[in-house]
């Protein structure tokens, strides 16, 4: 089978996409970016230290928020994410820039006094190229989410997973316990999956993702690393190659495995054998911040259409393809695009 798709599986894909619904599940994140022309910078009189002048302000969703955004530019119809937002200024600009994206609803976006809005804020030097990021301020929530919140994001994973098409769940928060996919909505989650085994549901957990079962697991290489030795109980080979990894994840996961590997593409592993899905090169610079997020997009919208997941893994690295070369944001790719990467041939064979 061909490693790429053609124009006429992307007239089928967006001919389709517009009837389809997601959900998202998982922590929605706050990215906002602070703009600096390092040639304004002044010294404080106060400190004594380097005062950046910020030139503009933006803010986009981040974490399950990048899914997001990926899933509106690529034309899903309807987007359900399942999260929570603090009532903060950072809520309120996290659901204004969330209702942007066309399709997306947040009916079941849980807005609580009891957390904190995830918020990254990313002070870039944007007269310099590639932009260079300074030091990254985060706000996180370090407590355990609270089980009344936990109560109602259950019932809203419930409704939108009824709904959907497909579900995709996002676990960014390191902190256990933290965040939205704690151990009561993450058994959940996988419970939901047993009981509408024909739905397809897609786990990307940065520090778990050894803990979800009944699903489809997706995750770099050091993701899948931590899960699998989690599982194994063992040390991993840190030169163990991405094939094994995936290979030897899936057997001892029972669920197929999506592991991405920068530049060398994507490993598949199912029931049916592992596949290696190369990379379309693409020439730096490049910015990888949320490629793995665009992959799993892309890789649910296929899904929800009736792809493959193999032909579905394909429509994730034409994506990420797209994404990477859009430096100081994380990106999404539009249908002409994507278009233009298959006519012009950039997708090798």
């Amino acid at each position: 089978m061909p490693a790429r798709l053609s124009e006429q599986d992307l007239d089928e894909f967006f001919a389709r996409v517009p009837s389809v619904t997601v959900a998202v599940v998982g922590d929605l994140f706050l990215d906002r970016y602070f703009d600096i022309d390092s040639r304004l910078t002044e010294m404080s009189l106060e400190t004594g230290l380097d005062a950046y002048q910020v030139v503009r302000t933006r803010e986009c969703p981040g974490a399950a928020g990048t899914v997001t955004n990926n899933l509106a530019s690529l034309g899903v119809g309807r987007i359900l994410p399942v999260a929570f937002v603090g009532i903060d200024p950072e809520g309120w600009a996290l659901c204004r820039a969330l209702e942007q994206s066309p399709g997306l609803n947040l009916r079941h976006v849980l807005r609580t006094e009891l957390r904190r809005t995830p918020t990254y804020m990313k002070p870039l030097v944007t007269n310099e190229s590639p932009p260079r990021e300074l030091n990254r301020l985060d706000i996180k929530n370090r407590t355990p989410t609270p089980p009344t919140v936990v109560r109602d994001l259950a019932r809203h994973l419930d409704e939108a997973f009824d709904e959907a098409d497909v579900v995709v769940a996002v676990d960014q928060v390191q902190e256990p316990e933290c965040g939205v996919l704690g151990v009561a909505l993450r058994e959940r989650l996988c419970e939901l999956a047993v009981r509408r085994a024909k739905k397809p549901v897609l786990v990307e957990s940065r520090e778990r993702l050894g803990k979800f079962h009944n699903v489809i697991l997706h995750g770099n290489t050091s993701e899948c690393t931590r899960a699998l030795a989690e599982l194994a109980d063992t040390t991993i080979d840190a030169d163990a190659s991405s094939e094994w990894l995936a290979r030897t994840l899936a057997e001892h996961s029972g669920c197929p495995v999506i592991c991405t590997a920068g530049p060398d593409g994507l490993v598949l592993c199912t029931e049916d054998g592992t596949d290696h899905l190369p990379a379309i090169s693409v020439p730096d610079p490049i910015d990888t911040v949320g490629a793995g997020d665009s992959v799993l997009a892309a890789v649910a919208a296929g899904l929800a259409v009736g792809w493959p997941l193999r032909k579905a893994a394909l429509l994730g690295i034409a994506v990420a393809s797209i994404t990477i070369r859009k430096l100081g944001e994380t990106g999404t790719a539009t249908p002409d695009e994507l278009y233009e990467l298959v006519r012009t041939g950039a997708w090798s064979s």
